[in-house]
């Protein structure tokens, strides 16, 4: 079995046994459908099911089923009754990663993923009481979702921006790449075709933060980034490639010049007294 689509198949057979008790009779054609899978898909999970079982694996311990593809039905569950369920960690786990999606601006639709949670939570019950529920979500700006249909539909965009480097407000028009989260601030990574007033900015690889994005317009005409950019990894140096983003001068005491391995950092000065001063794009 090919080992990266194994656990969405063995999870799909678990939950077989209780899904076709749920539903007697069930048509192949229906289930089939209902599962996301092909009706071949469905006949060879069936005749997998019917090897399994429990210890001794002799008649009475294998998973009995009536099949064909007019109706299914389960003759002997071997105890698979009820379909899989979270277990404590896994759900607060779960919670706690989606809290943390919802919270950050534009790296998924927020309504998607708070069904998603109240799902979990109603679940979960008392592991979902014990994580909590976050602070509340920030407001997402109407762009964020253009900006996000864009990149799934493979579109270009239109967008108004707020440059903080000039203290300007620019249109371009861009073609996305990718959504990069960083410090829990979320960035579209995008070839920027015009840089508005700057024409220096047209003709380059730009990040743009999902807050600074004023308004977004999915465009249509497909995005075509340069090869090179798709293929691009900053690496590290993710914000010192990109002259747009301002740019602030930190002093840095001695007990805390760690951070200069944490973050790209430039034109660094050590003082006599063990303090460092750096430049730092944000």
């Amino acid at each position: 079995m090919n080992a990266r689509v194994a656990p969405s198949r063995l999870s799909r057979l678990l939950n077989m046994v209780p899904y076709f008790q749920a539903n007697p009779g069930i048509s192949a054609a229906e289930a089939a459908a209902e599962l996301g899978i092909t009706t071949k898909q469905l006949m060879v999970d069936l005749n997998q099911l019917w090897m399994c079982g429990l210890p001794g694996y002799g008649p009475g311990d294998l998973i009995d089923l009536s099949f064909s593809e007019d109706a299914i039905e389960v003759t002997y569950s071997a105890g698979i009754d009820r379909p899989l369920r979270l277990s404590s960690a896994e759900a607060s786990a779960l919670i706690v990663a989606l809290h943390s999606l919802v919270e950050t601006r534009g790296v998924v639709d927020p309504t998607a993923a708070r069904r998603a949670l109240a799902k979990i939570e109603r679940a979960a019950g008392a592991a979902a009481a014990a994580v909590g529920g976050g602070p509340d979500a920030p407001t997402e700006k109407p762009s964020a979702a253009v900006v996000r249909s864009a990149l799934a539909r493979g579109r270009a965009l239109h967008i108004v921006y707020y440059s903080a480097s000039r203290d300007a407000v620019t249109e371009r028009v861009v073609d996305p790449i990718r959504v990069l989260l960083i410090d829990r601030q979320s960035y579209l990574e995008a070839w920027s075709r015009t840089g508005g007033e700057d024409e220096a900015a047209a003709g380059a690889l730009r990040l743009f933060r999902f807050d600074r994005i004023d308004e977004a317009t999915e465009l249509d005409e497909p995005s075509r980034p340069p090869r090179q950019a798709r293929e691009s990894d900053r690496g590290g140096d993710l914000f010192g490639a990109d002259a747009e983003l301002p740019v602030a001068r930190l002093r840095i005491r001695a007990d805390h010049v760690w951070i200069l391995d944490q973050f790209p950092m430039t034109d660094v000065v050590t003082h006599a007294d063990g303090s460092v001063e750096a430049t730092m794009r944000y």
